[in-house]
């Protein structure tokens, strides 16, 4: 039977989904409960809607709008399948896509859409950088592109959207070890997350969880340098949730541990040639 688990809740929801039907399960008539992505990972499946076949294999895309009826079943594969689903919120998927585009019932495996899921995967599995939001709605734009069959169109920076960005970025840094999201860090510039997501990319030149993140290991690096209390303390104080998950996001960054880095500054000869043996 398939399974789901929750990655996260919002604007933009994320959901592992996992399907063990194969040819000997009879298929049944669904109905897409919201605007919907399903990044096929693994496996294969039948899905039809409105009178037509898709036969979606791994990159491909399963698109879903509400109300929509449709019918999957695993004829070709004895395994299921796995997919990466993102929903969206109404008046997010409207700034998206049109609602054609949220007819279109599936997108075959196309370049630019595959790396996005993939991208999009990783950071569910927590490696990057990225909000898994983020992430995304990166992936709804490819969606987008793919199915207007044109480039989206550079965001139009204005000198009061620039000012948004700009004083974003600088509460984000001053509240970076509280929780913030990109609903509301888009609900402090007064934009939707999707707009806010592009604007402040354009404007920084990073997305908002990488300045999130990297205003944490900063702010890390200054007390690791300045204090001696413990990496722990650190790594709670600046906003990480966890231990392993600073340890390994500030080695992917600096080059060397927490600790090494600490060591560093006394002028440690060893965390030295670890550092440079890094590069």
């Amino acid at each position: 039977m398939p399974t789901t688990t929750v990655l996260l809740k919002g604007v933009v929801s994320a959901f592992d989904h996992r399907c063990d039907r194969g040819p000997q399960d009879r298929p049944f008539t669904e109905v897409h409960g919201g605007f919907s992505l399903a990044y096929v990972r693994r496996g294969s499946f039948t899905c039809e809607k409105f009178g037509v076949r898709h036969e979606l294999v791994a990159g491909a895309l399963n698109v879903g709008r509400p109300g929509d009826e449709f019918v999957c079943s695993h004829d070709h594969h004895q395994c299921g399948d796995e997919c990466l689903h993102f929903s969206f919120a109404p008046e997010l998927a409207e700034q998206i896509a049109p609602d054609a585009a949220w007819r279109s019932g599936a997108l075959p495996p196309l370049a630019d859409v595959m790396v996005a899921g993939e991208l999009a995967q990783a950071v569910a599995g927590g490696r990057g950088d990225l909000g898994l939001d983020e992430a995304g709605l990166m992936l709804a734009s490819r969606f987008a592109r793919a199915v207007s069959g044109g480039k989206p169109a550079a965001p139009r920076i204005r000198a009061a959207d620039r000012r948004r960005a700009v004083e974003t970025a600088l509460w984000i840094d001053a509240y970076s070890h509280r929780p913030i999201d990109l609903a509301s860090a888009a609900a402090r510039a007064g934009l939707s997350p999707f707009h806010f997501l592009r604007l402040f990319g354009a404007v920084v030149g990073v997305s908002p969880h990488q300045y999130l993140v990297r205003s944490r290991l900063r702010h890390a690096a200054r007390l690791l340098a300045d204090d001696e209390r413990d990496v722990t303390d650190v790594a709670l104080d600046v906003g990480f949730a966890d231990l392993s998950n600073f340890i390994r996001t500030f080695r992917r960054a600096a080059g060397v541990s927490p600790g090494a880095f600490r060591r560093l500054r006394k002028g440690d000869r060893a965390a030295f040639v670890e550092r440079l043996a890094r590069h």
